[in-house]
């Protein structure tokens, strides 16, 4: 039955049918009668499955989805489900299905997400090597983690299948897997031997077997293999359990700890590796190691052998015979490239066989078929998976009591810290796929169990513990904490931290944010975890917040308490705002000197009459606030204080002072706010303390008559009459301030005086008349006798004052029923104006019958409930006229208007009640008030005109205190609604009052709120932080405390709860990191044991990592420490006496363990004298010093029997080594004469000891890898340094690097040779890489010292040792396997070997001779690795500069067989013909397609940073580097970093033509660093990135590309271009320069053709350059993104000089090259833009350095192009020069101030200058203005703005010049003719030449010559000499 009729039955409506197809189908998928891939084709198969659903009956659901699962592990499948909707579809089916059948939904779905882009044939694992080149703005992630996933690893695929481009990203990852790697058998067998070796019993093979994955494995493995076969790693986590054990497991839980580090710091530099474009590539074959190897025949195409040998399988063209495994068939001792295959099937048009070690190496592939990579693929791990892994695994590890598993376990989660950096991104809280919910959730466990370990830190220091156990868990709790914040900072924006609510990570931030000294120490890590509080928990924030209220406000405290005993003038406002702050913290600390100082200032502020209003009201309200204090011992005390100074001012004993001066000091309690406060709540208040000390104070006051001046005497009433009515509450007959109160109202004399004014008095009386107590109504009434009986015109007014009538008076205003006062305040009134004036008409109408006015009064009345009638009503009048009628009514004659009192008496009432304006001008009236108190008598008998009255008289005796604005700030009037009357309730409770009224000020308006609750108070975190603010806050700061002798006793004054306990004081000591590190460096200084020590130097390290935690690193305390020399003294016995046991040697490897870490972290700013001192140390002592130790003699390498000595003589090699190499790295940077004879005498008597180790580790055995291993990392150091090998007074120079040579040539026969070349095999591969590089350094070194070139015959290795064979025959022949080695850093390192060696002459012939058993030849074989486009950049480059250095001899134009240098040599196959010199140069060039190649290069160049941005954390990663672990990228960056220094080498040239060398120089030290990820850009100009294609296909490519299995490169180019980098460009256009020298003709047909001087001068914008150096000059990046920037912009100018030279030389050969619009135009206007960049600002010497060295070639280039082509292009470079006129002016100038320092540069521009202006001249005589039609040269100069001061500048600075040197200085005659172009064309210059007196100057010169001629005259002799020096 046929596939499609099956699948076409899945969707039969029949039941049946549908389930025996299934069957059907399954069956013979099982069976393998069809297969998946039948399957993807058969579209309607997914339509049917998905439908399978939606029918009535559903059988078999688990089988369809298992069939399902499976066929969607196919991408095309994939793809086709996504397309009709399968995600959706599950989703919605997942919810109706039975929980088991949801769980392979998921895992559907989670399938559905990874579709993979563009996968290669061969493997599965696709990294960023297969995309298109990243653009700016958007991060490409690696393509693999698309469809591995998170913890989903690899899904199988079928690779012949057509892939569609469709992708699903993935937002939680920045990094998922590296590229896979495969593994030789041998390779596999060792990663599984050490893996067994790691779950074995036996904790010394474990010990060993980690010390050896340390020293060796990972030395030799990529960190990437350990990830792909996780089982070492896996092994190590679990080895991590046994940090819990005992019987010294832990150690191999720290052994494991030390491995995983190592792992992370080599992870973090491979996936630097990957990010580097220099190293990028496409291949990603089977043999690939890191970006690019593997030269497979089959993707390259293989041509025939010149000497096939059909049966050969030997790897690689290992030239020196000693192979492993033999040729078969040949009988050859070595072999050319392998025939078998289909190497036959070379391209019939291929009629030049181009050979070399790239066509091999095919057979020695990793045997792949023996183990399942899809399986491996399947179950590796990715990044952020081992990540997290270490995370889970070592937490645990924090709490296991031990300080160093804590030190080591932090130090490890730093490095993984890193890495997660680089690898998850912050939107894992945002994806919702299944991967990242997963992720999320071991993150969140992950904070959460940090959370809970820094609490179990915190919760465990207390009083019981011994100190020993309380440090520790100090310096954990801070440590774990820092480490928390920075992991949260990388993964957790602040505004998502609302996601994570773990609470144990919560209440440790809580606690943290409470912690005074960590955040005092740390402040913006304390910062950080404010604001991440703030949106995890609001209830803690708020604590948290109103603590450091309390803080804040304890700190004020103490600084007002320093600052008002301060001797001298005081800032008195200062200090008013200090003692407001206070306020808050008063009720924690209670500190009542404070008060007293407060009190004093207020009083003294008071004192003065001229003192600040502004300045009086704050204090004042300090004052108010002391008085109203809610604590009561706090009130009890501001009254206290006010009472003794009222006491000091008022007191008895002042009356024999003079009064004025004194008394003034009361004036601050004299204001009516200070006194309402004292009469209204301190009377009243229900304690002794405060009522009695306020009635104390009023006393004084009311009874210090006497004693105060009249002025004090006068302010006091003034202040004390508003507030009369509150403070007669309290008169009293028996009480002695009642008495002083009721003397107030009394009237004194008979002319009417008393202590306060006559109304006030009257008023008082009448007040005291609603007293609740009769007997002081029985004063009053004698009170209010004088005011009746002195009335005007009393005794024609009623009633008559006698006895019966006065006798009632006492109890009149005592009304029963009080009554309540409203008011309407209805916004509409229903009464109109109109009728309000008729009825006052009426009422006031003396015509009109009394029964009707007092009609017109009731209504009128009634009408004012409405208050919108007052208004018309008091307009008419009505106020003046209603008194009118009560004064008639008292008269005697006035019986008759008795009946209209009431209604009148009520409208007033109305009237007073309503408007506060009036109420306070009618209370004045004494009249007034004696007319209502005589109505009252009048009609006493009459309820209802009694009640009026009384109220009328209450509303107006009251109405000073119902003003509540009066008494507090802040409070205003109620200007919407009606004023309500209202009394404090301190009068409602003293009078019997006749309405009711609601009361306010319960409490006193002037209280404090207490920001903090006392429930808050008692809890421990808040109460701490308090006692620790105010400890600290009281001495000044952490260092003051820390210094006092006594604490106990002198805190004696503080409250128990604010003495800090011992251990507070220990918390405080070890947090302050000064103190923490001078106390440990005491200690070891004090030191008896060892112990002691290593305590010390534990704390010590943690202080070190605190600080990188911190960011703080050179800037940090460690760094302020390291400037004193207190760690000198103790460190210096540790670098003076040798060990002399094993504890001693322990202890040394943890001295030298801190020291490294310590300088790891300050070598960019450790001082000089440090520096000094250090090498001084290891120099003086010799041999006894550090450096002997590391050759031991041989007896003591035999006593080595005991394996603890043995290892811990291993570590301390390891620490030895990685100081060494840390010191090397230091030294590059002194400039100081004695530091730089130190460092060099460092190197090379390091130098030496390494050779001694070399020569020791081969002798008395076999090769020790992990020490060899150390020696060759040292060497990579030293021999980095130029200069290393010349600082001995015992050998020589070239002694040293003979030697060196030597031992280096033994190791790489030993590792590489004699191995086979062991191509595909990692191990030995950290050997090899190493010994490869110290050979290219040593390279270089020789070709500095030796004087001769008979050095390059050294490097010839012997047959065999044997002496009989000359080392000639073999030559240079080893050299050549590793230039196709499987790592690109080991082809680069060889090739820069080749490339220094052909430098010479001699060199280049050894080479050659080298490859002559090799297809192609040298020059074959260079060629084909430059143009090589799958190969990375780094080693194309280097392949360029052989090329270069090739070309530099002499090439025979013709077949010359005798010629000792025949340059290429070519044979044809067909013909049986051989060509040699240039005719084969010129058929290899064309055979190659060598042109079109380049062009390729140029449009695929790249100029970012890095390959793909990991987008790391805002504030940037900080890096850690581990010396002696990235010793290797280290000095391996110091040929990747562009040069400051010129060219080394440069190889003589029977040539007239500047052929020069382009061997890599040594370069700068400063070039010496890590290369380290970091947050950064690309630079990528927008023009080019649609043109990039670094890598691989574009993600959108549908088509697979055609195989390449028969098109070898000699017929078509590849498709797929490796990134292409401006170094490499730099290099080829060196190589094209040398090109054009040699052969011209075809050259320049070929440039011209190809238009590659176009697009290579236009490739790099100015733009881009200016734009770079902006950023190195106000940089806003990490240091580490800086340094990437500036090594971009030297090699972008480096490129530019290049291309410079390279355009200079083609306008020699022929200008038509040049002055082409489209080339000249874009090149001129680039070229004056780089020169226009000023070099003054922010620029470091070196990039200064390449920037001059890029204006000289700028200036050749131009001045050459003026001078050849002069007529045409001079319009061009006018307009160009128009643009940047005044800058370049400014450069040139810069230029002649360099002439000393950089002639070359000045002699440059000044030769521009001159034919610039001789062309202007040469245009000005001619007249030609249609030629120009821009502005002129001329113009520009004279006439343009901002040019003139310039050009003026420029004339004076050359006529100094020409000056100041010497007629025989050749500077002076470029000077010369500069100057006499300048003035030949520009006015200005002219001006300035006369101001500067030069004609006067030029004829005392012709004079003197003149003088001097005729003086040489009269001497025959001399004359003729004399006359030549002179001209």
């Amino acid at each position: 039955m046929e596939l499609s009729s099956l699948v076409r039955k899945l969707g039969h409506e029949l039941a049946e049918i549908r389930e025996r197809s299934l069957k059907t189908i399954l069956f013979k998928l099982d069976h393998n009668l069809i297969s998946y891939a039948d399957l993807v084709h058969e579209k309607v198969l997914f339509l049917n499955l998905l439908e399978w659903f939606n029918f009535p009956v559903v059988p078999m659901k688990e089988e369809i989805l298992n069939f399902v699962n499976i066929l969607i592990k196919h991408p095309p499948a994939a793809q086709k489900m996504i397309g009709i909707g399968a995600v959706e579809f599950f989703s919605q089916l997942r919810p109706n299905v039975d929980p088991n059948l949801q769980a392979i939904i998921d895992g559907i779905v989670d399938g559905l997400f990874f579709l993979p882009s563009g996968l290669p044939s061969s493997s599965l694992s696709v990294c960023y090597q297969t995309r298109s080149q990243p653009s700016v703005d958007q991060p490409v992630l690696p393509q693999e983690e698309l469809f591995t996933g998170y913890f989903c690893q690899g899904r199988s695929h079928l690779p012949q299948l057509e892939i569609p481009p469709k992708r699903t990203v993935v937002k939680c990852l920045k990094f998922s897997t590296f590229p896979w790697l495969t593994l030789t058998s041998t390779d596999r067998h060792v990663l599984s031997s050490n893996e067994s070796s790691l779950r074995s019993n036996n904790q010394s093979l474990i010990w060993s077997t980690c010390e050896l994955l340390q020293d060796v494995i990972m030395q030799d493995f990529p960190a990437e293999i350990f990830l792909q076969r996780p089982k070492i790693v896996q092994s190590l986590l679990s080895l991590l359990n046994l940090a819990f054990g005992g019987d010294g497991r832990h150690r191999l839980a720290l052994q494991a700890v030390s491995c995983l580090q190592q792992l992370c710091i080599f992870l973090r530099s491979r996936l630097n590796f990957h990010r580097d474009p220099s190293f990028s590539s496409t291949e990603q074959g089977t043999a690939s190691q890191n970006s690019s190897i593997s030269y497979c025949q089959e993707a390259r195409g293989r041509p025939r052998s010149r000497n096939p040998s059909p049966g050969s399988s030997s790897p690689r063209p290992s030239v020196i015979g000693r192979t492993v495994q033999r040729p078969r068939g040949d009988g050859q001792d070595w072999d050319a490239a392998s025939s078998s295959g289909n190497s036959t099937q070379a391209n019939a048009n291929s009629r030049i066989s181009l050979h070399s070690p790239l066509d091999v190496g095919h057979i020695d592939l990793p045997d792949a078929e023996n183990e399942d990579t899809l399986e491996l693929q399947m179950k590796q791990l990715s990044l952020p998976q081992f990540c997290v892994s270490i995370l889970e695994n070592a937490i645990p590890l924090l709490r296991t009591g031990s300080r160093r598993v804590t030190m080591e376990v932090l130090e490890l989660l730093v490095e993984d810290m890193f890495l997660i950096g680089d690898a998850i991104s912050e939107n894992v809280w945002e994806d919702d796929s299944l991967f990242a919910l997963e992720l999320k959730d071991k993150l969140l466990l992950v904070l959460g169990l940090l959370g809970e370990t820094i609490l179990y830190h915190k919760t465990n220091i207390s009083g019981e513990q011994p100190e020993v156990m309380l440090v520790h868990h100090r310096m954990a709790f801070i440590s774990i904490s820092l480490f928390t914040v920075r992991l949260l900072q990388i993964l957790l924006p602040v505004e998502k931290a609302s996601k994570v609510l773990q609470k144990s990570l919560l209440n440790a931030l809580f606690l943290l944010s409470l912690d005074v000294s960590f955040s005092l120490e740390y402040p913006s890590i304390h910062e950080s975890i404010a604001a991440y509080l703030e949106q995890m928990s609001t209830e803690n924030y708020s604590v948290y917040k109103q603590a450091s209220e309390a803080a804040y406000s304890i700190e004020c405290t103490c600084s007002f308490m320093v600052e008002v005993h301060k001797k001298g003038d005081k800032n008195l406002s200062e200090l008013v705002e200090l003692a407001d702050e206070a306020l808050c913290s008063l009720p924690y600390h209670q500190h009542l000197p404070l008060l007293q100082e407060c009190i004093h200032i207020c009083s003294n502020i008071w004192k003065s009459a001229e003192a600040n209003s502004l300045l009086q009201a704050e204090g004042q309200k300090v004052l108010l606030r002391l008085l109203s204090h809610p604590l009561l011992n706090i009130k009890a005390e501001a009254y206290h204080c006010c009472l003794e100074v009222v006491k000091d001012c008022l007191g008895i004993h002042n009356i024999a002072k003079p009064v004025s001066s004194i008394c003034h000091g009361v004036h601050f309690l004299l204001h009516p706010k200070v006194l309402y406060e004292i009469c209204t709540f301190g009377l009243q208040e229900d304690k002794n303390e405060v009522n009695s000390t306020a009635k104390a104070i009023l006393m004084h006051l009311l009874k210090g008559r006497l004693v105060m001046a009249v002025l004090t005497w006068n302010k006091f009433i003034e202040a004390l009459c508003p507030i009369i009515p509150v403070l007669q509450g309290y008169a009293d007959t028996k009480d002695t301030l009642g008495n002083s109160i009721l003397t107030l109202s009394e009237t004194t004399s008979d002319k009417g005086e008393g202590v306060l004014p006559r109304t006030t008095r009257l008023r008082a009386a009448l007040r005291l008349l609603f007293s609740k107590k009769q007997l002081v109504r029985s004063v009053a009434l004698k009170h209010l006798t004088f005011h009746l009986l002195n009335e005007e015109g009393a005794n024609l007014k009623r009633p008559h004052l006698h006895g019966s009538v006065l006798s009632s008076i006492l109890n009149l205003f005592i009304i029963e029923r009080a009554i309540e006062l409203k008011l309407d305040g209805k916004p509409e009134s229903i009464f109109k104006a109109e009728t309000v004036e008729k009825l006052y008409d009426i009422l006031t109408s003396d015509a009109v019958d009394l029964v009707l006015r007092k009609s017109a009064a009731e209504q009128l009345a009634i009408i004012l409930e409405d208050t919108k009638m007052h208004g018309i009503v008091k307009k008419l009048g009505a106020i003046e006229k209603i008194l009118a009628y009560l004064n008639e009514c008292i008269h005697v004659d006035g019986k008759l208007m008795e009946s209209i009192v009431l209604p009148c008496l009520t409208l007033l009432r109305k009237l007073v009640y309503a408007d506060p304006v009036v109420r306070l001008s009618l209370a004045q009236q004494s009249s007034l008030l004696l007319l209502l108190f005589r109505v009252s008598l009048i009609f006493q008998n009459d309820r209802a005109v009694l009640t009026e009255t009384t109220v009328l008289l209450c509303l107006l005796l009251f109405d000073e205190v119902a003003r509540t604005e009066t008494w507090a700030d802040g409070i205003t009037g109620n200007d919407t609604g009606l004023p309500a009357f209202s009394l404090p309730v301190a009068v409602v409770r003293r009078y019997h009052l006749p309405v009711r009224i609601t009361g306010h000020h319960v409490v006193s308006p002037n209280t404090v709120v207490v920001p903090l609750s006392s429930e808050c108070l008692t809890t421990k975190p808040v109460s701490d932080m308090l006692k620790m603010a105010w400890n600290l806050s009281w001495y000044n700061g952490i260092e003051n405390l820390l210094q006092l002798i006594n604490y106990e006793k002198k805190a004696e004054t503080f409250l128990d709860s604010l003495k800090l306990s011992s251990e507070d004081i220990l918390i405080l000591k070890i947090t302050h990191t000064n103190y923490g590190l001078h106390d440990c460096l005491d200690s070891i200084i004090q030191a008896v044991s060892h112990r002691d020590v290593r305590a010390a130097l534990t704390r010590l390290s943690f202080y070190i990592l605190n600080d990188t935690l911190a960011l703080k690193c050179s800037s940090g305390s460690c760094g302020t420490t390291l400037k004193s020399f207190v760690w000198q003294k103790a460190i210096n016995r540790f670098l003076q006496v040798l060990p002399a046991s094993v504890e001693d040697e322990k202890l040394l490897v943890d001295v030298l363990r801190f020291l490294n870490k310590l300088l790891r972290d300050q070598r960019s700013s450790l001082e000089s004298d440090h520096l000094k001192w250090i090498l001084k140390s290891l120099l003086k002592n010799k041999p006894k010093s550090l450096l002997g130790l590391l050759v031991r003699p041989e007896s003591q390498v035999r006593d080595e029997i005991d394996e603890i000595q043995t290892a811990v003589r291993q570590q301390l090699d390891k620490e030895l080594i990685r100081l060494f190499n840390t010191l090397l790295f230091c030294s590059m940077s002194v400039t100081d004469r004695e530091a730089l004879e130190l460092a060099g005498s460092f190197r090379t008597e390091l130098a030496l000891k390494l050779l001694q180790c070399l020569r020791l580790t081969d002798a008395p055995h076999f090769y020790g890898l992990p020490s060899l291993e150390r020696t060759l990392q040292g060497m990579v150091h030293v021999t980095a340094l130029p200069d290393w090998s010349t600082y001995s007074a015992a050998a020589e120079s070239v002694t040293i690097c003979k030697k060196y040579l030597t031992g280096l040539l033994e190791v790489i026969s030993s590792f590489y040779v004699e191995w086979g070349g062991n191509a595909m095999s990692f191990m030995g591969k950290g050997v090899t890489k190493s010994t490869v590089l110290c050979l290219l350094h040593l390279s270089h070194e020789m070709m500095a010292q030796a004087k001769d070139t008979d050095w390059i015959s050294l490097w010839s290795l012997p047959y065999d040792n044997s002496e009989e064979q000359a080392a000639s025959q073999l030559g240079l022949a080893w050299l050549i396997p590793l230039w196709v080695d499987r790592d690109p850093e080991v082809r680069f390192t060889a090739l820069g070997i080749g490339s220094a060696l052909s430098s010479l002459e001699i060199g280049c012939i050894a080479l050659a001779e080298s490859c002559q058993n090799i297809s192609g030849g040298l020059w074959g074989t260079v060629i084909n690795i430059l143009l090589d486009q799958s190969e990375c950049s780094m080693v194309r480059r280097e392949a360029a500069f052989i090329l270069q250095n090739l070309l530099v001899i002499p090439v025979p134009t013709e077949d010359v067989k005798d010629c000792l240098w025949q340059g290429p040599c070519v044979h044809d196959e067909e013909s049986g013909l051989s060509q040699t010199g240039k005719p084969a140069l010129k058929a290899l060039l064309h055979h190659c397609q060598f042109y079109e190649h380049v062009n390729q290069m140029v449009k695929h160049c790249y100029l970012g940073c890095y390959m793909f941005d990991l987008n790391s954390s805002k504030e940037g990663n900080l890096i850690i580097e581990k010396g002696g672990i990235t010793d290797f990228d280290d000095s391996l960056n110091l040929w990747k970093g562009p040069s400051s220094q010129s060219q080394s080498s440069h190889s003589q040239s029977t040539s007239e033509t500047m052929i020069r060398s382009a061997s890599p120089s040594l370069g700068s030290v400063t070039e010496l660093r890590a290369i380290v990820p970091t947050n950064s850009t690309s630079f990528i100009p927008e023009t080019v990135v649609d043109r990039l294609m670094a890598q691989g296909q574009s993600d959108t490519t549908t088509t697979e590309s055609p195989s390449q299995h028969d098109s070898p490169m000699s017929a078509t180019l590849s498709k797929q271009h490796a990134v292409v980098t401006p170094a490499l460009l730099s290099a080829v256009c060196s190589l094209l320069h040398n090109l054009l020298v040699v052969t011209p003709k075809d050259t320049r047909i070929a440039l011209q053709q190809a238009h590659l001087l176009t697009a290579l001068s236009s490739l790099v914008s100015a733009n881009l350059v200016e734009r770079c150096i902006l950023e190195l000059k106000a940089p806003l990046g990490h240091p580490c993104h800086i340094e990437h920037v500036k090594a971009q912009v030297l090699l972008l100018l480096q490129y530019l000089s290049s291309v410079s030279r390279l355009l200079k030389s083609c306008l020699l050969v022929d200008s038509q090259l040049v002055i082409q619009d489209e080339l000249l135009k874009p090149l001129l206007g680039n070229t004056f833009t780089i020169l226009a960049i000023s070099s003054k600002d922010g620029l470091d010497t070196e990039l200064t350095s390449v920037l001059h060295e890029t204006r000289v070639d700028f200036f050749n280039l131009l001045a050459t192009l003026l001078w050849k082509t002069g007529q045409i292009s001079f319009p061009s470079v006018t307009a160009a020069l128009a643009n940047h006129c005044t800058a370049i002016i400014d450069t040139i100038c810069d230029c002649i101030n360099l002439s000393t320092t950089y002639p070359a540069l000045y002699t440059a521009s000044l030769q521009f200058l001159s034919v610039l202006l001789n062309e202007e001249g040469r245009r000005q005589l001619q007249d030609k203005q249609s030629i120009c039609q821009n502005p002129t040269i001329g113009f520009l100069l004279d006439h343009v703005e901002g040019c003139q001061a310039s050009v003026t500048q420029l004339t004076a600075l050359i006529i100094q010049v020409c000056e100041r040197k010497s007629s025989k200085d050749v500077l002076k005659e470029v000077a010369t003719n500069a100057l006499l172009s300048l003035l030949a064309v520009s006015k200005n210059a002219q001006k300035c030449a006369l101001e500067v007196d030069l004609i006067d100057s030029c004829i005392e010169n012709m004079k003197h010559i003149h003088a001097q001629l005729n003086l040489d005259s009269l001497k025959p002799g001399k004359a003729q000499k004399k006359k030549g020096d002179d001209c």
